[in-house]
Protein backbone atom coordinates (compact mmCIF):
# COMPACT_ATOMS: atom_id res chain seq x y z
CA UNK A 1 0.00 0.00 0.00
CA UNK A 2 1.58 3.39 -0.92
CA UNK A 3 -0.36 5.28 1.87
CA UNK A 4 1.57 5.72 5.10
CA UNK A 5 0.01 4.08 8.32
CA UNK A 6 -0.02 5.16 11.51
CA UNK A 7 -0.55 2.87 14.29
CA UNK A 8 -2.07 4.60 17.69
CA UNK A 9 -2.70 2.65 21.15
CA UNK A 10 -5.57 3.46 23.08
CA UNK A 11 -7.53 5.25 19.71
CA UNK A 12 -10.82 4.55 21.38
CA UNK A 13 -11.05 8.24 22.93
CA UNK A 14 -9.51 11.30 24.40
CA UNK A 15 -5.56 12.23 23.10
CA UNK A 16 -5.30 8.97 21.09
CA UNK A 17 -8.61 9.56 19.16
CA UNK A 18 -7.65 13.66 18.55
CA UNK A 19 -4.11 12.71 17.15
CA UNK A 20 -5.84 9.43 14.93
CA UNK A 21 -8.68 12.04 13.35
CA UNK A 22 -5.85 14.57 12.79
CA UNK A 23 -3.53 12.26 10.80
CA UNK A 24 -6.60 10.92 8.55
CA UNK A 25 -7.07 14.64 6.89
CA UNK A 26 -3.76 14.26 6.29
CA UNK A 27 -4.10 11.45 4.36
CA UNK A 28 -2.53 9.28 6.90
CA UNK A 29 -4.65 5.99 7.57
CA UNK A 30 -4.80 4.68 11.05
CA UNK A 31 -4.65 1.26 13.46
CA UNK A 32 -6.05 2.13 16.41
CA UNK A 33 -6.02 -0.10 19.37
CA UNK A 34 -8.40 -0.62 22.01
CA UNK A 35 -8.69 -2.88 24.93
CA UNK A 36 -12.24 -4.13 24.08
CA UNK A 37 -13.74 -4.77 21.13
CA UNK A 38 -16.12 -2.13 21.68
CA UNK A 39 -13.52 0.04 22.03
CA UNK A 40 -12.27 -1.07 18.63
CA UNK A 41 -15.77 -0.65 16.87
CA UNK A 42 -15.61 2.72 18.46
CA UNK A 43 -12.28 3.31 16.60
CA UNK A 44 -13.56 1.68 13.04
CA UNK A 45 -16.56 3.53 13.13
CA UNK A 46 -15.23 7.09 13.29
CA UNK A 47 -12.11 5.86 10.78
CA UNK A 48 -14.02 4.70 8.13
CA UNK A 49 -12.38 4.36 5.51
CA UNK A 50 -9.12 5.58 6.65
CA UNK A 51 -8.31 2.75 8.72
CA UNK A 52 -9.84 0.14 11.35
CA UNK A 53 -9.51 -0.48 15.16
CA UNK A 54 -8.10 -3.82 16.48
CA UNK A 55 -7.98 -5.21 20.28
CA UNK A 56 -4.54 -5.27 21.74
CA UNK A 57 -3.70 -6.52 25.40
CA UNK A 58 -0.43 -4.51 26.09
CA UNK A 59 -0.03 -6.16 29.04
CA UNK A 60 0.30 -9.31 27.24
CA UNK A 61 3.99 -9.61 26.00
CA UNK A 62 3.21 -12.55 23.52
CA UNK A 63 -0.61 -10.59 22.35
CA UNK A 64 2.17 -7.62 21.71
CA UNK A 65 4.49 -9.46 18.81
CA UNK A 66 1.56 -11.43 17.48
CA UNK A 67 -0.65 -8.13 16.76
CA UNK A 68 2.29 -6.69 15.17
CA UNK A 69 2.96 -9.72 13.04
CA UNK A 70 -0.78 -9.90 12.04
CA UNK A 71 -0.75 -6.19 10.42
CA UNK A 72 2.16 -7.39 8.80
CA UNK A 73 0.91 -9.63 6.94
CA UNK A 74 -2.23 -7.95 5.82
CA UNK A 75 0.53 -5.92 4.02
CA UNK A 76 0.25 -2.70 6.09
CA UNK A 77 3.66 -0.73 6.79
CA UNK A 78 3.74 0.49 10.15
CA UNK A 79 5.68 4.16 8.96
CA UNK A 80 4.43 6.13 12.33
CA UNK A 81 4.24 4.49 15.87
CA UNK A 82 2.20 6.42 18.26
CA UNK A 83 2.40 5.09 21.75
CA UNK A 84 -0.39 6.92 23.59
CA UNK A 85 -1.73 4.43 25.56
CA UNK A 86 -1.85 4.80 29.27
CA UNK A 87 -3.02 3.97 32.76
CA UNK A 88 -2.96 5.40 36.31
CA UNK A 89 -3.34 3.92 39.43
CA UNK A 90 -2.50 6.20 41.80
CA UNK A 91 -1.56 5.53 45.90
CA UNK A 92 1.16 6.67 48.38
CA UNK A 93 4.17 4.40 48.32
CA UNK A 94 3.57 3.55 51.82
CA UNK A 95 0.00 2.34 50.86
CA UNK A 96 0.97 1.24 47.26
CA UNK A 97 0.82 -2.05 46.38
CA UNK A 98 3.35 -4.31 44.03
CA UNK A 99 0.66 -4.86 41.51
CA UNK A 100 -0.01 -1.30 41.15
CA UNK A 101 3.11 -0.93 40.33
CA UNK A 102 4.03 -3.80 38.11
CA UNK A 103 0.52 -3.18 35.86
CA UNK A 104 1.58 0.80 35.59
CA UNK A 105 4.95 -0.10 34.65
CA UNK A 106 4.12 -2.60 32.00
CA UNK A 107 1.43 -0.93 30.63
CA UNK A 108 3.28 2.54 30.62
CA UNK A 109 6.79 1.32 30.04
CA UNK A 110 7.51 -2.16 29.61
CA UNK A 111 4.85 -2.26 26.40
CA UNK A 112 6.42 0.54 24.94
CA UNK A 113 9.59 -1.30 24.48
CA UNK A 114 7.79 -4.52 23.06
CA UNK A 115 5.59 -2.08 20.12
CA UNK A 116 8.67 -0.33 19.29
CA UNK A 117 10.85 -3.45 19.02
CA UNK A 118 8.12 -5.20 17.51
CA UNK A 119 8.40 -2.05 14.48
CA UNK A 120 11.68 -0.71 14.36
CA UNK A 121 13.34 -3.58 12.08
CA UNK A 122 11.10 -2.37 9.22
CA UNK A 123 11.29 1.21 9.91
CA UNK A 124 15.63 0.20 9.68
CA UNK A 125 14.71 -1.25 6.42
CA UNK A 126 13.07 1.77 5.08
CA UNK A 127 15.32 4.10 6.65
CA UNK A 128 12.57 6.29 7.06
CA UNK A 129 9.96 6.15 10.16
CA UNK A 130 8.46 8.24 12.89
CA UNK A 131 8.04 7.20 17.03
CA UNK A 132 6.15 9.36 19.04
CA UNK A 133 4.92 8.65 23.03
CA UNK A 134 3.05 10.29 24.84
CA UNK A 135 4.43 11.15 28.30
CA UNK A 136 3.71 13.54 31.43
CA UNK A 137 4.63 16.63 32.93
CA UNK A 138 4.83 14.58 35.89
CA UNK A 139 7.56 12.86 34.51
CA UNK A 140 9.50 16.00 35.23
CA UNK A 141 7.97 17.57 38.28
CA UNK A 142 6.56 14.30 39.95
CA UNK A 143 3.34 14.17 42.13
CA UNK A 144 2.33 13.03 45.34
CA UNK A 145 0.30 9.44 45.15
CA UNK A 146 2.26 8.47 41.77
CA UNK A 147 5.63 7.10 42.54
CA UNK A 148 4.29 4.25 39.81
CA UNK A 149 3.38 6.85 36.98
CA UNK A 150 6.30 9.33 37.36
CA UNK A 151 8.38 6.30 37.24
CA UNK A 152 7.16 4.90 34.32
CA UNK A 153 7.07 8.36 32.35
CA UNK A 154 10.61 8.97 33.65
CA UNK A 155 11.38 5.71 32.37
CA UNK A 156 10.54 6.47 28.81
CA UNK A 157 12.40 9.80 28.44
CA UNK A 158 15.60 7.49 28.93
CA UNK A 159 14.55 4.89 26.86
CA UNK A 160 13.72 7.57 23.78
CA UNK A 161 16.69 9.43 24.29
CA UNK A 162 18.90 5.96 24.03
CA UNK A 163 16.60 5.02 20.80
CA UNK A 164 16.91 8.29 19.14
CA UNK A 165 21.03 7.78 19.64
CA UNK A 166 20.53 4.06 17.95
CA UNK A 167 18.17 4.98 14.98
CA UNK A 168 19.35 8.32 14.18
CA UNK A 169 21.27 7.43 10.94
CA UNK A 170 18.69 5.62 9.96
CA UNK A 171 16.53 8.51 8.98
CA UNK A 172 14.06 7.39 12.35
CA UNK A 173 13.00 9.88 14.47
CA UNK A 174 12.41 9.30 18.40
CA UNK A 175 10.31 11.66 20.59
CA UNK A 176 7.62 12.55 23.18
CA UNK A 177 5.04 14.84 23.65
CA UNK A 178 4.34 15.36 27.50
CA UNK A 179 1.24 16.99 28.23
CA UNK A 180 0.40 19.07 31.24
CA UNK A 181 -2.74 19.28 32.59
CA UNK A 182 -5.56 18.41 29.73
CA UNK A 183 -9.28 18.51 29.81
CA UNK A 184 -10.42 14.61 29.68
CA UNK A 185 -12.61 12.18 31.29
CA UNK A 186 -10.63 12.35 34.63
CA UNK A 187 -11.08 16.55 34.68
CA UNK A 188 -14.72 16.37 34.43
CA UNK A 189 -15.05 14.47 37.29
CA UNK A 190 -13.29 17.35 39.27
CA UNK A 191 -15.13 19.08 42.15
CA UNK A 192 -14.83 22.89 42.15
CA UNK A 193 -12.32 23.06 44.69
CA UNK A 194 -10.03 20.65 43.10
CA UNK A 195 -10.57 22.25 39.59
CA UNK A 196 -9.23 25.40 41.02
CA UNK A 197 -6.54 24.10 42.71
CA UNK A 198 -5.35 22.71 39.18
CA UNK A 199 -5.81 25.72 37.40
CA UNK A 200 -3.83 28.00 39.71
CA UNK A 201 -0.67 26.19 39.08
CA UNK A 202 -0.86 26.88 35.53
CA UNK A 203 0.23 30.22 33.83
CA UNK A 204 -2.30 30.39 30.79
CA UNK A 205 -5.11 29.80 33.33
CA UNK A 206 -6.72 27.25 31.74
CA UNK A 207 -6.39 23.43 30.61
CA UNK A 208 -5.14 22.15 27.54
CA UNK A 209 -7.35 20.36 25.54
CA UNK A 210 -6.83 16.51 23.66
CA UNK A 211 -6.60 18.69 20.12
CA UNK A 212 -3.67 20.73 21.27
CA UNK A 213 -1.46 17.17 22.33
CA UNK A 214 -2.55 16.08 18.98
CA UNK A 215 -1.17 19.13 17.14
CA UNK A 216 2.15 19.04 18.61
CA UNK A 217 2.51 15.06 17.59
CA UNK A 218 1.36 15.73 13.90
CA UNK A 219 4.05 18.02 13.78
CA UNK A 220 6.53 15.37 14.82
CA UNK A 221 5.62 13.14 12.27
CA UNK A 222 5.87 15.71 9.56
CA UNK A 223 8.62 16.32 7.67
CA UNK A 224 8.90 19.52 9.51
CA UNK A 225 10.35 17.87 12.15
CA UNK A 226 12.34 15.71 9.84
CA UNK A 227 15.70 17.17 12.61
CA UNK A 228 14.28 17.09 15.30
CA UNK A 229 15.23 13.65 17.54
CA UNK A 230 15.55 12.63 21.61
CA UNK A 231 13.49 15.36 22.08
CA UNK A 232 10.47 16.36 25.15
CA UNK A 233 8.09 18.72 23.38
CA UNK A 234 6.13 19.70 26.99
CA UNK A 235 2.54 20.72 25.77
CA UNK A 236 1.38 22.14 29.57
CA UNK A 237 0.54 25.48 29.55
CA UNK A 238 3.65 27.18 31.21
CA UNK A 239 3.60 24.83 34.29
CA UNK A 240 6.56 23.35 33.46
CA UNK A 241 9.24 25.34 31.57
CA UNK A 242 12.99 23.84 30.80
Amino acid sequence: MNKKTALITGANRGIGKAIAKKLIRKGIQVIGTATTQDGANIISNYLKENGFGCVLNLNDTDSITEKINEIYKKKYSIDILINNAGIKEDNLLINMKAKEWDKVININLTSIFHLTKSVIRSMIKKRKGRIITIGSIISCIGNKGQTNYSASKSGLIGFHKSLALEIASKGITVNIVAPGFIKTDFTDQLNIIQYQKYLSEIPMKRLGCAQEVADAVIFLASEKASYITGHTLHVNGGMYMI
